[in-house]
């Protein structure tokens, strides 16, 4: 089996690992290799994501009242 060294990780990502693999059960690197493998299916290994997929990962603008148009603002279209 091939290794992988990375170096030069920030303190506070081997934390929040450390704290993964504890709430998993799982030494620090074997959480770090299920989340690879994770990442890798998720992104299809390398394919684009869909048009779904960059949706779904949009994050919240708040309420669709938020984007209303105000009814001064409203103009009527001629046909």
């Amino acid at each position: 089996m091939a290794q992988l060294i990375v170096r030069n990780i920030e303190e506070k990502v081997v934390a929040e690992l450390r704290q993964h693999a504890v709430r998993h059960g799982v030494w620090m690197e074997e959480e770090q290799r299920r989340i690879l493998r994770e990442e890798l299916r998720r992104r299809g290994r390398g394919a684009p994501r869909s048009f779904k997929d960059h949706l779904a990962a949009m994050p919240g603008a708040g309420d669709d009242a938020l984007f209303g148009r105000p009814l001064a603002r409203l103009r009527r279209i001629r046909l």
